[in-house]
């Protein structure tokens, strides 16, 4: 498994995540967990995707000379109507979007994949686009599971997904105000390789990091898993140009800070493609860290380790919070335990000993100088021994910071084996995080179980802030035989139960076609009018990425008072 955050690999396959030579098979330990708390009397992987050959396509809806305009613009090389190049452009990696491809449908494919080079050949294609009533979906590494890569035709008479792969130069580099300004296409390894050559990084590490591409950090307002240190995708981002059918949008600023009204800047991070296409982004980097300090700590139960982590973003002193910050509840430190081997199951004999039954897994990783990081260490250490944690030293940080970007490979086997599975995220304040684990854990146990058979929920902090926590879950089950409609109604379960709690209905997934029927709930009517005016402004005739963020319908559910 790569473990380099420079290492670059393929590009994901059509059926599932990243390069299935480089996944590991399942051990027998993760298959007898699964069978037991699942209740499947059988597991064996009788369901593989269906041959490439056989995926069903609509027919390209687009006439001769609309492609010879797009040749054109971005060379006959680079325009596709071949059948891969649209099956890979049908979707993202949402467990629906898989099943849906897994099984050989790939109706709703783009009639074409254009590869532009330039932000010149991006403007050209929007006008064409316009001009010709083409829907237009921006395409970077295709990593959503919200759906927001889905090529919706809507109302036009064809879509096209725009890949920006070719959009992938450092273009220059400011070491004396530690900025850089990339193209939008580039992926994260490739982010890191061309900054480290410089003695810097942008921290910014998702799960996705292999695949993703910054143009995609910022269009979902993305986070990574030390964004507790370095901050957020629009805590990084310090300017965009984006190409909308309105014209060119150049919108930030190099100074560090300014009054000049609202910060436009805003308007475009995270609008998810439906104004227009980043093409280059300036962003706030990192001298490389010299050294990484690691530490695990448990603790009586997932609520005193939630308390623990206040404590420590609130006590601690300033610029001593950990990079990389996660709490794991019980069920998925239970997990964590059974599938590590003898001496885990050892530790978690010495935790019961210790009085912590259902203990709570903490990690932390602390990022720069080595005398800087072991003396943060050591005080943040003094906290969370105070709140009641038990040290357990660095080997379960360095293993899980080793694994970090297997798991969407081990999604792909429990599929072929018949195991629903899948994940969503929210964040809330302190004062609800709490009830808001507990709710959204039992809609999504309760729809699981619906019609019978076992289910299985975990859960985790990720990232944490002076007034809240995010809080990310993963869930199986054996998958229904209508997988789709199973999706549907845990998903819409779970999403009310996030309403309900006043939490956000996304952290940093995004939007896209899952959450918009929840935003009106979040934002209010008057803030989807606010979208939607400057939607009209951006994108007069509506062809950038129909069907995503803006929801089309009144709000599936509402947000309490308070």
């Amino acid at each position: 498994m790569v473990t380099h955050i420079t290492e670059e690999i393929p590009r994901s396959v059509w059926y599932g995540w990243g390069d299935p030579a480089r996944a590991r098979p399942m051990g027998r330990a993760s298959l007898k967990l699964l069978r037991d708390e699942l209740e499947l009397s059988s597991l064996e992987p009788t369901q593989p995707p269906v041959d490439l050959s056989e995926v069903r396509l609509g027919p390209v809806r687009l006439e001769e000379d609309v492609l010879a305009e797009l040749r054109a613009i971005c060379g006959s090389g680079h325009v596709s109507t071949e059948a891969q190049d649209r099956i890979e452009h049908a979707g993202g990696k949402s467990t629906p979007d898989l099943l849906r491809r897994r099984a050989g449908d790939a109706l709703d494919a783009p009639d074409a994949v254009v590869f532009p080079a330039t932000s010149e050949e991006v403007r050209r294609l929007l006008e064409l686009c316009g001009r010709r009533r083409l829907a237009v979906v921006s395409f970077g590494g295709g990593t959503s599971v919200v759906g927001g890569v889905e090529p919706l035709r809507g109302r036009f008479d064809g879509v096209i997904t725009v890949d920006l792969r070719r959009m992938d130069r450092l273009l220059s580099i400011d070491p004396v105000s530690h900025t850089a300004t990339f193209e939008a296409g580039i992926r994260g390894p490739a982010i890191e390789a061309a900054l480290s050559v410089h003695g810097f990084t942008l921290g910014h590490l998702p799960q996705s990091h292999q695949q993703a591409t910054l143009g995609g950090y910022i269009a979902t307002r993305s986070a990574g898993q030390a964004s507790t240190g370095y901050g957020r995708a629009d805590d990084l981002v310090k300017s965009v140009y984006v190409e909308t059918p309105a014209g060119p949008f150049d919108v930030g600023t190099e100074a560090p800070g300014t009054a000049a009204g609202p910060k436009l800047l805003d308007v475009l991070v995270g609008s998810e493609g439906i104004l227009g296409v980043i093409t280059t982004a300036t962003v706030k980097i990192t001298p490389a860290p010299r050294h990484k300090a690691y530490g695990a700590w448990s603790f009586p139960s997932f609520e005193a380790g939630v308390e623990a982590l206040r404590q420590l973003r609130h006590e601690g002193v300033r610029g001593d919070m950990p990079h990389v910050c996660r709490l794991s509840d019980s069920d998925e430190t239970a997990t964590t335990f059974k599938l590590g081997g003898r001496k885990t199951e050892l530790l978690g004999r010495y935790l019961a000993f210790r009085g912590q039954k259902g203990p709570a897994l903490a990690l932390f990783v602390w990022e720069g100088d080595a005398r800087e990081t072991r003396a943060r260490k050591r005080r943040s250490a003094r906290i969370l021994r105070k709140a009641g944690g038990l040290v357990l030293g660095p080997l379960p940080g360095q293993s899980w910071e080793h694994g970090r970007f297997s798991g969407p490979y081990m999604r792909d086997e429990l599929l072929t084996r018949g195991v629903y599975v899948e994940t969503l995220e929210t964040a809330a304040s302190w004062t609800k995080i709490g009830a808001t684990h507990a709710s959204v854990r039992q809609a999504i146990l309760q729809a699981l179980q619906e019609n019978g058979g076992g289910a299985y929920v975990q859960a985790h902090v990720s990232h944490v802030y002076s007034d809240g926590a995010s809080l990310y879950f993963t869930f199986l089950a054996g998958r229904e035989e209508d997988g789709l409609a199973q999706n549907a109604r845990v998903k819409e379960a779970a999403s009310r139960a996030i309403v309900a709690a006043g939490a956000t209905i996304t952290h940093h997934h995004a939007v896209g076609t899952d959450h918009a029927p929840y935003v009106t709930a979040e934002i209010g009517d008057l803030g989807v009018r606010v979208l939607r005016g400057i939607k009209d402004v951006l994108d007069p005739q509506g062809i950038m990425n129909p069907g995503k963020l803006i929801p089309a319908t009144a709000p599936a559910a509402t947000r309490p008072p308070g």
